[in-house]
C-alpha cells in the first residue's frame, strides 16, 4: 500500500518532466498524509498538462459522505476496473502524482519500524493516480485522488506484500491521455517498478504522526 508519501520537487524539474507550460514552486512536504492535499498532474480537454491539488482520499460521485475518502486512499490495480468507486475514474480520469520517494512500515517484535524508499539517483516517482470530482447538495466542489497499487518488487517484498504503482517517464502520455479508455492497455502498465533504481533505509518513528512535517523525515535513522 501507499500511506505517506513526500513531495519535495523544484518547479523547473516538474515543467520539464511532466511536460507543463509552468509550475508553481512548491512547499516541501515531507510527511503527507491520507487527507491532506497534494500536487498531481491531470491532462485538460485541450490535451494539454497541467498541475492542480487533490485531497488525498477518493470520493466517487455517487457517495453520499465525502468521509468515505479516509478508506479510498489506494486503489487495488488488479480489481480496479470492477470496483464501482474507481471504475470510471480508471477509464476517464486518471492522473500522475510526483513524489520524491514514500514510506513503508516493517513489523519488528511490537513495533512497525517506518523506511523511505526513493530512487538511488534522486530522480522523482511517478505514482499512478485516479480522480475524482464530487459536489455536495450545497454546491461544495471537491476533487479527490487515490494512489494505485500493485504487488511488491523484490525490494519492497522485504517490507510490505504491496507497493505503489511507479510509472516511468515515456508511459506518461498514454497514462494521462483522456482519449484512452481500454482498461486491458491500460493494465499493461500497472506492474511492479523495476527493484534496481530504488533504495530504502529506516527513519524517524515521528513520521507516524501526521503533524510531523520536517526534513529530518527522510534522513537515515543512525544508532
Amino acid at each position: 500500500m501507499c500511506g505517506r508519501f513526500v513531495q519535495d520537487l523544484d518547479s523547473g524539474m516538474l515543467a520539464a518532466i511532466y511536460n507543463l507550460p509552468s509550475a508553481p514552486q512548491l512547499a516541501p512536504r515531507y510527511n503527507i498524509a491520507p487527507s491532506q492535499p497534494v500536487a498531481a498532474v491531470r491532462q485538460q480537454q485541450t490535451g494539454a498538462h497541467e498541475l492542480i491539488r487533490l485531497q488525498w482520499g477518493l470520493v466517487p460521485p455517487w457517495a453520499k459522505d465525502p468521509a468515505i475518502g479516509h478508506k479510498l486512499i489506494n486503489a487495488r490495480s488488479e480489481t480496479a476496473h470492477e470496483k464501482p468507486s474507481f471504475h470510471q475514474a480508471l477509464q476517464a480520469r486518471r492522473c500522475l502524482i510526483p513524489a520524491s520517494g514514500f514510506y513503508e512500515w516493517q513489523q519488528q517484535g511490537r513495533e512497525k519500524q517506518p523506511y523511505y524508499i526513493h530512487r538511488r539517483d534522486g530522480a522523482p516517482l511517478a505514482l499512478a493516480g485516479l480522480w475524482e470530482s464530487w459536489s455536495a447538495s450545497a454546491g461544495q466542489q471537491l476533487e479527490t485522488c487515490t494512489i494505485l497499487t500493485t504487488r511488491a518488487n523484490a525490494l519492497l517484498r522485504q517490507l510490505h506484500e504491496r507497493m505503489p504503482v511507479l510509472l516511468p517517464r515515456e508511459r506518461f502520455d498514454l497514462w494521462l491521455d483522456r482519449r484512452v479508455d481500454d482498461v486491458k492497455l491500460l493494465a499493461e502498465l500497472l506492474r511492479p517498478a523495476p527493484a534496481e533504481p530504488l533504495e530504502s533505509f529506516p527513519v524517524t518513528r515521528e513520521i507516524n504522526r501526521p503533524a510531523y512535517d520536517r526534513p529530518d523525515c527522510i534522513r537515515p535513522l543512525t544508532d
